[in-house]
C-alpha cells in the first residue's frame, strides 16, 4: 500500500531551503525601511512647516496685513506674546491668538479688496 506514498518530512526553516538563513537584516530590513521611509514622507516635513511657522509668528509687526485660520482677513494694530489684535474694518477690531494667523499678505492687499 506505501508503494505510491513518499513520506513528508517537515522543512525547519523556509529560509535555509532557499539557501540563506535570513540573518539580521533578512529579519529587520523591512522595518528599518518603512521607518526611514515614515521619516522623510511624514516626520520631516512636519518638522519643516512648525519651523517655517515659528519663524513667521516672531517676524509678526504692527501694520502687517495677514489671514487667520478662520478666514478673517486684518491689518496687526497690537501684538502681545500670545494675543494679536486685528483692524478688520475701518475702527473694528478683532482680539485673535498669535497661533491663529496662518498667512502674511503683502502690503495693500486689503486695500484692494
Amino acid at each position: 500500500m506505501s508503494f505510491f506514498i513518499s513520506n513528508a518530512y517537515a522543512q525547519s526553516n523556509p529560509l535555509e531551503a532557499l539557501g540563506g538563513g535570513g540573518g539580521f537584516l533578512g529579519q529587520y530590513g523591512f522595518l528599518i525601511l518603512m521607518f526611514v521611509a515614515m521619516y522623510f514622507l511624514m516626520i520631516r516635513p512636519q518638522q519643516k512647516r512648525a519651523k517655517e511657522q515659528k519663524a513667521m509668528m516672531e517676524a509678526l509687526t504692527k501694520g502687517a496685513e495677514v489671514v487667520t485660520a478662520g478666514g478673517v482677513l486684518g491689518k496687526i494694530t497690537k501684538i502681545s506674546d500670545a494675543y494679536v489684535t486685528l483692524e478688520i474694518s475701518s475702527g473694528a477690531e478683532l482680539v485673535v491668538q498669535k497661533n491663529s494667523i496662518t498667512m502674511v499678505l503683502p502690503n495693500g492687499t486689503l486695500k484692494s479688496l
